[in-house]
């Protein structure tokens, strides 16, 4: 087992990592929580199938209740976060409870949204089942879409600690380990030469992962966010630049639906654009076909879906939490290891787009 200290000016809480970690939940839950008066696991209809028998019994103590959303982003709504909320309240949760978050990066933002607010914040901590969730789990984002925008209603909330199971990993179809492994590619772009020429030459087969080669690409993305999250927990200044490519990924997720195209495959289109506007922006020296041919090896497309207008994506992109005024806000990377936050005007934006 791995653990890794994140530190945040609200919060310390550690990251468990490793095969059978999830297996330690109730030796904590009785350490850090003496009092603890009832358990409200929140999962979702993919992951409950799988996975919530492991959990169940390791809650018994605490008279668990379940609730479980829709599966992905549909999970992310007022409604379904209104119905958590009532599931608590008519199960009698107090403020001794707690949320344990059995799933993916929605379940943990919805999870983590209701912990901030239920009686005005309650503990609750990470069982994520995702690669994407290495990202989603840690740094204490937590929110709910609007139709309008994505992540647009949540809170700073720090989970209580992040059990990160590898065992759970094992039933990832297809499409979510690209989804995940795409924030581990952002993670080595943004912050770390070695570790994206590392990836480059040891990642070949997104569907033939290796649990080290897992474990480690997890640990070394972990650690990168925590190096932002620690010094800038709010998004105040640095973190901003763990948003590499989710400008426009945000923007294609919109436009085609939550959950009709996923997170990461939206924020590589984002990514892989980011990079073209880098290297005409900013300068950067880096071999763009190289990298096109590696991810579109990975399973990964590279060009915005058709049917989407560039105008239409352009709007969205102003609506994104990270614009200020009208104006489009992008990180892009001086170099690999080195990235700066542009506000990019729009008449550039649109030739991009229309170019890419």
């Amino acid at each position: 087992m791995e653990t890794i200290q994140i530190g945040t000016k609200s919060k310390q809480y550690n990251v468990f990592l490793g095969e059978g970690v999830c297996k330690d939940i109730p030796a904590f839950l009785t350490a850090h929580f003496p009092n603890l008066t009832r358990v409200l696991i929140m999962t979702d209809e993919t992951v409950a199938k799988l996975h919530l028998d492991k959990i169940l019994p390791l809650t018994k103590k605490w008279n668990p209740v379940v609730y479980t959303a829709p599966s992905g982003e549909k999970a992310k709504t007022f409604d379904i976060y209104y119905q958590a909320l009532s599931t608590a309240l008519e199960n009698h949760l107090d403020r001794k409870s707690l949320i344990l978050s059995l799933g993916g990066g929605a379940v943990g933002d919805l999870s983590g949204f209701v912990a901030a607010s239920f009686m005005r914040g309650i503990p609750f901590i990470q069982i994520p089942t995702t690669i994407l969730a290495h990202d989603s789990a840690v740094g204490g984002k937590v929110a709910i879409n609007h139709p309008l925008g994505k992540n647009m209603i949540g809170a700073f909330y720090q989970p209580e600690a992040v059990f990160y199971d590898l065992e759970l990993l094992t039933t990832l179809p297809a499409t979510e380990i690209r989804s995940g492994f795409a924030e581990v590619i952002k993670h080595a772009l943004i912050h770390d030469l070695s570790f994206y020429q590392w990836l480059k030459e040891n990642i070949d087969d997104l569907q033939s992962l290796s649990i080290k080669q897992l474990s480690y690409s997890l640990i070394k993305g972990i650690k990168i966010k925590n190096d932002f999250v620690s010094k800038d927990e709010r998004e105040t200044g640095i973190r901003a630049y763990l948003n590499f490519g989710h400008t426009l990924g945000h923007a294609i997720e919109a436009e085609m639906g939550y959950g009709n195209f996923t997170h990461g495959e939206s924020v590589m289109i984002g990514m892989i654009f980011a990079l073209k506007l880098s290297q005409e922006i900013q300068g950067l020296s880096f071999n763009f076909a190289e990298f096109k041919a590696w991810v579109e090896k990975l399973g990964y497309e590279t060009r915005i879906p058709k049917g989407l207008s560039a105008a239409q994506l352009l709007t969205k992109m102003k609506q994104d939490k990270k614009s200020i005024g009208e104006t489009a806000r992008f990180v892009l990377l001086e170099q690999i290891g080195k990235p700066v936050l542009r506000e990019i005007d729009d008449s550039l934006l649109l030739d991009q787009m229309k170019n890419f």
